[in-house]
């Protein structure tokens, strides 16, 4: 490799290394919002062990992105054989995590939607009313995704206050506009004029798996970005260390 190249190299990994920092913040920083923010719909699942889990998971990988892209710029910059290696055997194995935990959620789906069913029907059947924060985030689902429940509006029928009240109540954030008469609020129970609630008939699992379909192609083409992007450091932070004392042996003298 000539010295240009090698210089070209060496500033492109270094560049690299930056927005690999970078992404790092940013993922840190989400995971952090995920676990502290409590207005955003995640505060449905708070109680769920496995999403604080997941949580930590990010804030965990954020953080060791930040140390993995300060390791290649100083590698890079200084030209340090040792940090371009150890940078190298570091992306191989998140490249080998990222697909061990792909593999890992696809076959556990079955197991993932199951805990999400327990956790939502927890929610729905200790709802109570009261405009509190996991009330308003699951609120906010239900009237944005035109859904009810979890599987289906039955998933209400468990709710203590409607089970307990001697009125016909439904929530309000369940009501089919087209199919509702009169004025209803946003949040907490409405009083129905039949037995047949006024509501959407699609669950909530419906709908996310609906908009995650539609964006299946984006998901995919984010998660390929990720892995061609730590290839292409892969390739760059070897190369670079193959050959960063190239041109300096040829100066040794021959006897």
């Amino acid at each position: 490799m000539g010295k240009g190249c090698l210089t070209v190299t060496k500033y492109f990994l270094f560049l690299f290394n930056l927005i690999f920092f970078l992404c790092g913040v940013v993922i840190m920083g989400f995971g952090l919002w995920l676990l502290l923010d409590n207005q955003s719909f995640i505060v449905v699942l708070s109680n769920s062990t496995s999403v604080k889990a997941a949580c930590y998971i990010l804030i965990g990988v954020g953080a060791f992105s930040m140390l993995m892209g300060f390791l290649g710029c100083l590698g890079a910059i200084y030209e340090i054989r040792c940090l371009l290696g150890l940078y190298f055997t570091c992306l191989l194995l998140i490249l080998i995590a990222q697909v061990a935990a792909g593999a890992l959620i696809y076959f556990q789906k079955e197991t993932l939607n199951e805990e999400m069913s327990k956790i939502v029907a927890e929610v729905l059947k200790n709802y109570p009313g009261n405009n509190s924060t996991t009330e308003q985030a699951w609120d906010f689902i239900q009237r944005n995704m035109e859904c009810c429940g979890w599987s289906s509006r039955l998933d209400w029928s468990g709710n203590m206050v409607i089970v307990n009240s001697s009125q016909l109540l439904f929530p309000c954030s369940c009501q089919n506009i087209s199919a509702s008469t009169g004025n209803f609020s946003d949040s907490s129970f409405c009083e129905a004029q039949t037995p047949d609630w006024p509501v959407y008939d699609t669950g909530c699992a419906a709908s996310v798996e609906s908009w995650l379909l539609t964006n299946l192609g984006v998901v995919l083409g984010i998660c390929l970005g990720v892995a061609l992007i730590e290839l292409v450091g892969m390739i760059l932070s070897i190369g670079l260390c193959r050959n960063i004392h190239t041109e300096d042996y040829t100066k040794v003298p021959k006897y």
